[in-house]
């Protein structure tokens, strides 16, 4: 335990900030901090780090903090604090050196550094020619990534992060990522990026109510339990509140009733000596449970296009694609910037017309589409509060209708008052994406839904899209929303034409993508569920393989989908069989005796339920075959009417 807080209280300004919390840094491990903006999240890394003490507390002589071993720290500030006119070299060893005792010489290790160092900027996107330039002449961001580097080699004992991903492109932050989790001594980091804590956080503490709590795990596990927890001191609060109610009654009931009046007081002393449990505070997400349905079905191929080149001009087009959706599908298209995703779903949404080839939609599909642009709200329509102006957009709806219904976007109680030109980006882009949901599409194209967005508002999108039966199409860069929601992947590459289509989900993706990079042979690690999809892939000549063709549905999503019913319908075919063989078999034996014969329909191990359930389950298995079988065959018809 290298430091460790019991009972301690901290305040800013006269004002407790913390009230009598504990917290803990055990060994190497790496800790995540969480909570609301004004939480307290800053306020606890500032006493972690020494910038801050612990208020005095003379009634509680075993409060406070401990360590047990002196550590040395290193804290990651939003501010760049050295000297503008230093060379990268000479901040970077000046770090160095400034977390070593003196007497240290730099040139035993140094061979070991200049090779970390020069995997730090490759991993960060800067050259070794960068090491001559001045501080000064790099940009915002990759200042933000030189603090970075200072800090993790200089290796402190406790590395304290905040924010640490933001102003990375997505190739920093995985590099971060697994340094992070390979670093050998303890971190603590304060980020709203929830794949980042997943990939690295070995324990999550949430700060609320000037408390500090503590959830073993990454974000997701952190979720998970806190839920878990709600539910369980719901439960018990409701209990005692039902008790409470019950001593109350016999209490009014026998009180002014002379042979009863000690039984009154004995119930009264046992509720005044009733340790109440506290209300537990609802989540600050709306988790939507359930099927959300469209409106209606539309047909099984939503949108399909052959030869489709994307772009502005003819003389700079960006993608050649060639590509079918099916229905229920959730895409999630990922890539650099620049690389043509937003022209992507402009022109499958219909808003900008395809430079050559052809695009089709299928039969009664409704179509929303929302981007950064949408939710720009002027003019008149700004100077409406939340409830009018959704009531222009749906005037047959009541107020409780319009209530009930932005709940389900946090939008409640004085929210609903506020003026729309005064919400923030997020809060707009929530309002107009309860705008376009509410009559029910069934294909959403979405560009970025959860810019802005505070994290109850993301988790209350991801619910609502893991829970909508529909089509989705979106473009994000927050991983975590693209790993809870996407199924599968559009691929698109900065460099020539590419587009691939990847059959799961983001998880999955990230999985292969490490693999890959590690050197590992893939083939010894391949899972049964795609094992079929790689052996397909293997077949398709290079010359073809920067073409979508070799990712397309029939070849991967459809062959991947029988692979998965197969080994399924062979175990319950062969289950059937079975249990007619042992049918059989006990029809033809002869009894040994009158008991026996009379017995022997009870003690059958094969009655007719076993054979019809057999037969029920072998039958459903058929027909999920045949369902697949049926989609191929429509997906050709609909490839060749195009």
């Amino acid at each position: 335990m290298l430091l460790e807080i019991k009972e301690g209280t901290v305040s800013r300004g006269g004002i407790p900030v913390l009230n009598r919390f504990s917290f803990e840094i055990r060994g190497t491990e790496k800790a995540a901090i969480v909570g609301r903006n004004g939480a307290g999240k800053t306020t606890l890394l500032d006493v972690i780090s020494g910038k801050l003490d612990l208020d005095s507390d003379e009634k509680h002589p075993y409060a406070g903090l401990a360590r047990s071993r002196a550590f040395t720290t290193g804290t990651l500030s939003q501010t760049f604090t050295d000297d503008p006119e230093k060379t990268l070299e000479q901040s970077i060893l000046e770090a160095v050196m400034s977390g070593k005792p003196s007497g240290y010489q730099y040139s035993k290790d140094r061979y070991s550094y200049e090779q970390l160092y020069d995997r730090m900027l490759t991993g960060f996107g800067l050259s070794k020619e960068d090491k001559g330039k001045k501080l000064c002449e790099f940009s915002g961001g990759e200042q933000r990534k030189i603090m970075l580097m200072r800090l993790l080699l200089a290796e402190p004992d406790v590395l304290i992060l905040d924010e640490p991903t933001n102003h990375l492109d997505l190739e920093s932050v995985e590099w971060l990522e697994n340094y992070i989790r390979r670093y050998p001594k303890a971190v603590v980091m304060v980020s709203h990026d929830r794949y980042f804590m997943n990939r690295t956080a070995d324990v999550i503490w949430e700060v609320a109510d000037g408390k500090v709590t503590r959830y073993p795990g990454g974000y997701t596990a952190y979720t998970e339990e806190k839920a878990r927890r709600y539910r369980r001191q719901r439960k018990a609060y409701e209990a005692q509140q039902a008790e409470i109610q019950r001593e109350k009654d016999l209490i009014r009931k026998f009180r002014n009733k002379p042979k009863k009046a000690s039984f009154a007081r004995s119930r009264k002393k046992i509720l005044d000596r009733m340790h109440p449990v506290e209300k537990p505070r609802p989540e600050d997400a709306f988790l939507h449970t359930g099927e959300l349905l469209p409106a209606h079905l539309g047909s099984k191929w939503v949108f399909a296009c052959i030869h489709m080149v994307i772009g502005y001009e003819k003389v700079h087009p960006l993608k050649e694609i060639s590509f079918r959706i099916r229905r229920g599908q959730k895409i999630g298209v990922i890539g650099p910037n620049g690389s043509g995703k937003s022209t992507f779903l402009k022109t499958v949404a219909g808003l900008l017309p395809p430079l050559d080839g052809e695009r089709k939609c299928g039969a009664h599909i409704e179509t929303a589409y929302f981007d950064q642009f949408s939710a720009e709200i002027t003019g008149e329509e700004a100077a409406k509060n939340v409830l009018e102006w959704f009531h222009d957009q749906y005037p047959a709806l009541n107020e409780k209708e319009i209530r009930d219904f932005l709940a389900g976007y946090l939008f409640r109680g004085r929210d609903l008052g506020k003026t729309v030109g005064n919400l923030s980006g997020g809060e707009k882009s929530r309002l107009v994406l309860a705008a376009l949901l509410y009559p029910g599409p069934n294909f959403l194209i979405l560009d970025e839904p959860t810019n802005n967005m505070d994290i109850p508002a993301k988790e209350t999108l991801e619910s609502l899209f893991r829970c909508y039966r529909g089509t989705i199409l979106f473009v994000s860069h927050d991983r975590y929303f693209l790993s809870r929601v996407a199924d599968s992947l559009l691929l698109f590459d900065s460099r020539g034409t590419g587009i691939h289509y990847y059959p799961f989900g983001y998880d999955h993706y990230m999985e292969r993508k490490e693999i890959a990079k590690s050197g590992t042979d893939i083939a010894a690690l391949r899972t049964a569920e795609d094992q079929r999809l790689i052996e397909e892939l293997k077949a398709v000549p290079k010359a073809e393989r920067f073409r979508l063709r070799e990712y397309s549905t029939e070849e991967a999503t459809l062959d991947w989908r029988f692979s998965l019913i197969q080994p399924e319908l062979e175990d319950a075919a062969e289950q059937f069989r079975s249990i007619c063989r042992k049918a059989e078999e006990e029809q033809l034996r002869i009894p040994e005796s009158l008991d026996e014969y009379m017995n022997a329909a009870s003690q059958s191990s094969c009655s007719r339920d076993d054979l019809e359930a057999a037969r029920d389950v072998w039958t459903a298995k058929c027909l999920d075959w045949y369902e697949v079988w049926l989609d191929t065959r429509e997906g050709e018809e609909a490839a060749s009417t195009i």
